[in-house]
């Protein structure tokens, strides 16, 4: 059996609309009293090491999140797992840990459902599919 190892793609904030306008990921967003910000890690299998691959995946998914009303409470997070197929198409995802906010975790699902199809998978990556974790955090 295979021991798949995670690595993590980055660690940026999730767009966001402040008072000026849009905010690019990467940027923190104001956050309004109370509010958590919103962050997003991407892990790919270890052996998956295309970063530009990586950050497309990345940006797609940041893309389709949309923030729901309400926040979990801090520190919590949804974990959606899917795998990635050698043409791009992502397995159906997987709700594999929840926030405690059925809206947040919701948000997250429909996130990475909608980003899929992803880009075909480079043709140097001789695996048949990646598996890719997407966490949605609610942090300080």
């Amino acid at each position: 059996m295979r021991r798949i190892m995670f690595r993590t793609l980055a660690v940026l904030l999730l767009a966001g609309v402040g008072r000026e306008g849009v905010v690019r990921a990467g940027e923190q967003a104001p956050q309004p009293p109370g509010r958590c910000a919103p962050s997003l890690q991407v892990f790919f299998a270890s052996d998956f090491t295309d970063q530009a691959y990586q950050k497309k995946v990345y940006d797609k998914v940041g893309s389709l999140w949309r923030r729901p009303p309400a926040d979990p409470k801090r520190g919590a997070k949804t974990v959606v797992i899917t795998t990635i197929g050698r043409d791009g198409k992502g397995a159906p995802p997987l709700l594999h840990m929840k926030s405690g906010s059925d809206a947040w975790d919701t948000a997250a699902l429909a996130a990475v459902k909608s980003a899929s199809p992803f880009p075909p998978l480079p043709a140097a990556y001789p695996q048949p599919g990646v598996e890719v974790h997407f966490h949605f955090a609610c942090g300080g």
